[in-house]
């Protein structure tokens, strides 16, 4: 079998497993350390209670964030065979399907894994699970312009992607290169928009203050210059990062300032895919 017909049996396969899923979106960035992972649960969370059926597909092969966000990071996944082939039954929480590389490696040893090796895994992992009917399949991207994002973006039929930024200079810089990596007219996957996370900071105690830490507005020649479309500017909160590592993401709090952006970024989402 030549590299065209490997390519072509891979493509396959994922476009049988994900044939109830109605809409993949991918969510990227062009640097770690923006918040991506926290986006992608919590658009995951807004979208399931905006009442659709939502799985959530963590492919950060080096650095998986979801199995910590949702505190199932000692939970076992379990297999169902069908017709003599084993497949992997997603983790449900919170009315989410969850898939995570993170549940089947060890979390403290460093993955050494090269290029080809990785995307083979991952597209093993999304062929191999059983994600049944599906209006969303998020998938929390690696940071950067790497393997994965090549694989995922030709071998996946992926509806759109969103990135997301923080206002500073460098991550700007970096998502730049990101967001034309998927509008390459070999890969063309449909940018929705971007998100501007740690857009500024606002005391619970003060909830109409707004304190641009890392700057303001840091996005906006970026969304001019590419013609994208800004969707949400996320606040930094303490409630936030202690709702992270409770592994109950903010948006479950429907009471919480901050869950209003994310239902925001979702029905944008919503609206966008489903004109």
């Amino acid at each position: 079998m030549n590299i065209f017909e490997k390519q072509k049996e891979t493509q396959d396969k994922i476009k049988q497993a994900l044939s109830n899923v109605k809409h993949l979106v991918a969510v990227g960035s062009g640097k770690g350390g923006v918040g991506k992972s926290t986006v992608a649960a919590n658009l995951a969370i807004s979208l399931a209670k905006l009442g659709f059926k939502v799985g959530l597909a963590d492919v950060d092969i080096y650095g998986p964030s979801i199995p910590t966000l949702f505190n199932i990071e000692n939970q076992e996944v379990a297999g169902r065979e069908i017709e003599g082939k084993v497949y992997i039954e997603p983790i449900e929480k919170f009315g989410i399907k969850l898939m995570s590389i993170g549940f089947f490696v060890d979390n403290d040893k460093a993955l050494i894994w090269r290029g080809p090796m990785a995307s083979n895994t991952i597209t093993q992992l999304i062929s191999d699970t059983l994600w049944g009917e599906l209006d969303y399949l998020i998938f929390d991207m690696p940071p950067g312009t790497g393997d994965i994002q090549l694989t995922i973006s030709k071998d996946l039929p992926i509806s759109g992607a969103i990135f997301v930024s923080t206002p500073q200079e460098l991550a700007v810089a970096d998502v730049r290169r990101a967001v034309n990596m998927f509008n390459n007219k070999d890969i063309n996957v449909p940018i929705l928009g971007l998100v501007e996370n740690m857009a500024y900071f606002t005391p619970k105690e003060l909830p109409d203050n707004k304190y641009y830490i890392f700057g303001k507005n840091g996005i906006k020649n970026l969304i001019d210059e590419l013609n994208l479309e800004l969707l949400e500017q996320i606040p930094i909160t303490e409630d936030i990062s202690q709702t992270n590592d409770s592994g109950n993401p903010i948006s479950l709090d429907s009471d919480a300032l901050e869950t209003k952006h994310f239902m925001s970024l979702a029905s944008k989402i919503n609206k966008k895919l489903n004109k």
